[in-house]
């Protein structure tokens, strides 16, 4: 503190002590007030008057008596929503991370958080805590929520999904699921590889409901054949669900309503790939099998067919290319999501549909039957 020129009344001949003595008085009257909110918080407590605690008493007198207070004070939505946009994706829209069993999450969480974090992942009644960010050792789906000293709070809106290894695989089944086999592990352009997957999510009726974004869920990316077989076993790379949230995004910004989005096909396995349904059209090494490929339509009215997008009086595969339009305007602003895109036409098992995968490279084609 500073004070004016002018000398005090009683400091005439030494104004730097009057600063002192101000700043001493200060500092006491400062520690009294302390000592005093946290003795008023404490009685409040110990007499079990919980209506004397509101949320902004407790929160600083955390920050007074408390020596990991900046801990606590961190767990709040606003500070979890920063650590969010690295698992959000480029859309901001993902609600889950996929990975292998004790694999690490995230480093840029993990290298954010302050020292004593851990990271407690639920599932049903099971539980499993980590202080390295690392993901379950068992398969599922987990919800996630932060530990910081006596705080905890929960990630909302997300989920960790931990998948099945595949070498639990016999007999081309995982239980009575049947999903066939890949072929064996081939290069395609540069950069571009078609790996067996190494892990399934598992599908239950219980949480094919789970979110995997905005907009789509995991029962949005099932095959149509087994319809009565459970658990099922599904391959979701989230790159491309990342993608066509971006696509909606962008088809909302030029004004159509993204909120009829459907799924025409998703993942598929082998066995479907070559037999399931009508396979005219299909590629041996469709990227469907891959889990980063599906095929959509607009349907906002609810009929089971693609919307008249271009407002011309007709649905046909003009429809389907102001998709790809999206399409094309996204994988310019967003060069690590660039794959296939294809525009179908209708048939007499469905409407006209947009084929939009992430492969690496650039590819446009206009087909027929199914993609």
């Amino acid at each position: 503190m500073a004070f004016p020129e002018k000398r005090l009344r009683g400091f005439r001949h030494s104004p730097g002590r009057a600063e002192r003595l101000f700043n001493v008085f200060s500092v006491v009257l400062l520690v009294l007030f302390a000592m005093g909110w946290s003795w008023s918080i404490a009685r409040a407590r110990a007499s079990g008057d919980s209506a004397a605690v509101t949320p902004a008493t407790a929160n600083i007198t955390t920050a007074l008596t408390d020596g990991s207070a900046h801990s606590v004070a961190y767990l709040t939505d606003a500070a979890l929503a920063v650590l969010a946009p690295p698992a959000r994706g480029e859309s901001g829209k993902l609600r889950v991370r996929i990975q292998q069993p004790g694999t690490p999450i995230d480093q840029l969480l993990a290298d954010t958080l302050p020292p004593g974090a851990v990271a407690t992942f639920s599932s049903g009644s099971a539980a499993e805590s980590t202080s390295k960010f690392v993901a379950p050792q068992r398969p599922g789906i987990w919800s996630l929520a932060l530990r910081i000293g006596n705080a905890i709070k929960p990630l909302a809106d997300f989920s960790v999904i931990t998948l099945r290894p595949a070498a639990e695989k016999r007999g081309g089944r995982l239980g009575l699921y049947y999903i066939g086999n890949w072929p064996a592990a081939r290069k395609g352009r540069p950069g571009v590889t078609y790996d067996p997957p190494g892990g399934f999510i598992e599908v239950t009726p219980q949480n094919q409901n789970t979110q995997l974004s905005e907009h789509f869920k995991l029962k949005d990316f099932l095959p149509h054949d087994q319809q009565n077989v459970w658990p099922k076993y599904i391959v979701v790379d989230m790159k491309l669900v990342d993608k066509d949230e971006l696509v909606l995004q962008d088809l909302k910004e030029h004004g159509i309503n993204p909120a009829g989005i459907r799924v025409l096909s998703g993942f598929r396995t082998p066995q479907y790939n070559a037999g399931g349904g009508d396979p005219r059209g299909r590629a041996a090494l469709s990227r469907h099998m891959y889990g980063d490929a599906n095929d959509i339509f607009i349907d906002n009215d609810g009929n089971g067919q693609m919307d008249d997008l271009n407002h011309d009086g007709r649905v046909n595969i003009a429809d389907a290319k102001v998709i790809q339009d999206a399409v094309n305007r996204v994988e310019r602003a967003h060069p690590s999501l660039i794959g296939g895109c294809g525009i179908y036409s209708g048939t007499s098992a469905h409407g006209p549909f947009t084929h939009i995968d992430t492969r690496g490279y650039p590819a446009r084609w206009i087909g027929t039957g199914d993609s």
